[in-house]
């Protein structure tokens, strides 16, 4: 079979679709499940034992043995509980059952995942619940069933339920204001995302020789290499034929689970790489990332090769993000931030942006934490990354129509005029009307924003539920205002304009890197947290909390347990991360160090002794410069291990985030500084772990 006729077959194949379903239920069934999507309600016992039955037919022929629901606890991964589909039968036989409320509902322990205090260590109980709306799959011989996840008395201890509530929230508001356009046809609105995901490969057996990145993802230390992504020479280059392979593979079994990977290529830094899919609805994209980071593991261990996920493996390269492409979508096909060539199709659009940019000012600190965490916080404000500072760009056409709608000027365009909403038809706006502005953390790009500031090993679900659930908050306070207006074109006008002049300063076309941003940004009032210490309290603010409960999204509860969580998650990865490096340089770096130094020592003996009088100048001077550092290695070393060990006992949760921000992370980067100098001067012969070099030029 040819490869473009083996792919669309290939798609899917593991995936319990629509098309799978109507081979294996009725179509009485189907037809149920649909309507229960539509409206929002349960299925039938009788209906879900059909489906039921029918997902387990099509998965044992499809070699599956067990069945798992499949969620997305707060660790940020993916969890599963696997049950054969073996049930007893008379005279010691076994059948293969699976029944709807096996389907429907799981039990798995809930003890051991984190709870931020929802739950106490001994309350174990927990529920997950089948999210209807997202396939199940085939993986690794188990029928694999999403769910939502939540504990004993009801709350939300995963991703999916909060990012789902976020969604039906923003739908709820932007159907009232298609409505205010005459837009009777659209019954539902989606918030529809695209994440590009980067990753970095290396190496299998290199990867295993360094305790750094088996533990923490990423290199504690690390010499620059004398040539890194200085000649852009990586960045879209020809993709070497081991990656190449590795590339061929992952797309594979991506399309075999449903996954449209659509895009591929090198990044900026040796050994980096890019996979971005098509855009879905927002649900489906954040299973799809999780199903895709999880494959690209497993696809390179095949290939004697290690997928790197952190945001920052290697210092002095690039790190990787994982840039999120957010928009709205109307189940009859529209694009609602499409600019349109109508009259009121541009007020739409108008209203949609001006709500958006609104949003994004008044919630900027929200969208700032919810991509604050330790791996982040090595790659934003980089040449690779937005700044911490948010703003969003829209290019100099759009710039130009909101300074004539907030100044009340003439729009330049070839009949000059002044924009009157709701009147005037807005000339056409290409997609790519304008460059793109690698250094914005928003960027509007044609039809859609692309929020850039997430990091490449994290769930997408954080990012989403607060951009759904601001969106749905300014939508509603533009159809509180216009719901019963006797002048709807001209409240449409004012409320646009007073939205924009008064959240304009959150708009920035220029260069996020430049200095003069950050001075600029601070008289504008925008705020500007550098790191995680700053930007995770920013996520509990009195602002926040009454968001997110007034559209249902989280509980009070709920959403402190996800602060408590956020931050012992920095914490403790700092711990690990600084207990690393202790380790590595007591029974490595010290070791290697002294050895060489000795080896100097003997070599200018015997020098000494063979040619009387000879000057060493060399290898004195070497073991000279290594034990200087040495000496200062173990000053150091001895501070940071003491960091780890006295950490305050009775210090709040906040306060050990700053402690180990401003403390730990600080002695981490003082011993790191001496290593990497040691590096240099250590012969190759003697240094105990693979090279920036050896790692990032293997492949």
């Amino acid at each position: 079979m040819k490869e473009f006729e083996k792919i669309p077959s290939l798609f899917g194949v593991n995936v319990f679709n629509e098309t799978a379903m109507a081979k294996y239920v009725s179509c009485d069934a189907v037809v149920a499940w649909k309507q229960c999507l539509k409206d929002g309600t349960s299925l039938q016992l009788d209906t879900a034992n059909e489906i039921a039955e029918g997902m387990k037919n099509w998965a044992i022929e499809h070699g599956a043995t067990h069945f798992t629901h499949w969620f997305q606890p707060m660790t940020g991964f993916t969890a599963e509980k696997h049950d054969s589909f073996i049930s007893p039968a008379p005279g010691g036989k076994a059948i293969m059952e699976f029944r709807g409320k096996e389907l429907v509902r799981g039990e798995p322990d809930a003890s051991s995942f984190p709870s931020g205090g929802l739950r106490a260590t001994f309350e174990a109980r927990g529920y997950t619940a089948w999210d209807p709306t997202s396939f199940a799959f085939i993986k690794d011989g188990s029928l694999c069933i999403p769910t939502v996840f939540c504990s004993y008395s009801g709350e939300a201890l995963d991703k999916k339920t909060p990012l789902l509530r976020s969604m039906d929230a923003v739908n709820r508001q932007a159907i009232r204001v298609l409505r205010l356009f005459g837009d009777t046809a659209t019954k539902k609105v989606t918030a529809s995302v695209g994440p590009e995901q980067e990753y970095f490969l290396v190496d299998k057996q290199l990867y295993n020789q360094r305790e750094d990145l088996k533990l923490c993802g990423r290199t504690l230390f690390g010499a620059k290499p004398p040539k890194g992504q200085e000649l852009d020479d990586h960045y879209f280059g020809a993709i070497k034929p081991r990656v190449a392979a590795f590339m061929k593979d992952l797309d594979e079994e991506l399309w075999k689970l449903g996954v449209y990977s659509k895009t591929k290529h090198n990044e900026v830094a040796p050994a980096q790489h890019e996979m971005a899919p098509i855009f879905t609805d927002a649900n489906t994209a954040c299973d799809h990332n999780q199903l895709a980071m999880e494959t690209m593991k497993k696809v390179a261990d095949r290939h004697g090769l290690v997928c790197l996920l952190h945001e920052k493996p290697f210092a002095g390269v690039n790190g990787s993000g994982k840039h999120d492409n957010w928009s709205l979508a109307t189940d009859t096909g529209k694009n609602l931030f499409a600019p349109g060539k109508t009259p009121s199709q541009n007020a739409q659009f108008l209203l949609f942006l001006a709500a958006f940019i609104k949003g994004v000012d008044e919630y900027q600190e929200l969208l700032r934490s919810t991509v604050a965490f330790a791996g982040n916080d090595h790659r934003l404000g980089a040449n690779e990354a937005p700044p911490a500072i948010i703003s969003i760009f829209l290019g100099d056409e759009l710039h130009q129509i909101i300074d004539s709608i907030t100044e009340g000027t003439d729009y330049v365009d070839k009949n000059k005029r002044s924009l009157q909403i709701g009147v005037d038809v807005l000339p056409h706006i290409p997609q790519d009307t304008t460059d793109r502005n690698r250094t914005s953390p928003v960027a509007f790009t044609g039809n859609k924003f692309e929020f850039r500031m997430p990091g490449s090993s994290q769930s997408i679900s954080g990012p989403n539920i607060a951009l759904n659930t601001i969106m749905a908050e300014e939508l509603q306070w533009f159809a509180d205002r216009l719901e019963g207006s006797h002048d709807f074109n001209g409240d449409l006008h004012n409320l646009i304009r007073q939205a924009l002049t008064e959240h304009k300063r959150i708009i920035f076309d220029g260069n996020g890197y430049d200095e003069s941003w950050v001075v600029e940004a601070e008289k504008r009032g925008l705020a500007n947290l550098k790191n995680s210490a700053e930007a995770l309290p920013a996520y509990i603010l009195q602002k926040n909390i009454d968001l997110f409960t007034h559209h249902g999204v989280f509980t009070p509860g709920e959403l402190m347990a996800r602060h408590e969580i956020h931050m012992e998650n920095y914490c403790k990865i700092i711990h690990i991360e600084a207990q690393t490096l202790v380790d590595m340089v007591q029974h490595q770096i010290l070791n290697a160090a002294s050895q060489y130094t000795k080896s100097l020592c003997d070599t200018i003996l015997a020098k000494k002794q063979a040619l009387p009088g000879i000057t060493c100048r060399v290898e004195e001077a070497l073991a000279e410069s290594i034990s200087h550092l040495t000496n200062d290695l173990l000053e150091r070393y001895t501070e940071l291990k003491t960091a780890v060990s006295t950490v305050p006992a009775q210090a709040s949760a906040e306060e050990l985030l700053k402690y180990y921000h401003d403390v730990v992370f600080d002695d981490m980067n003082k011993v790191r500084a001496i290593i990497d100098h040691l590096e240099t001067l250590v012969a190759s012969d003697f240094w105990p772990v693979p090279t920036y070099y050896d790692l990032l030029f293997s492949v």
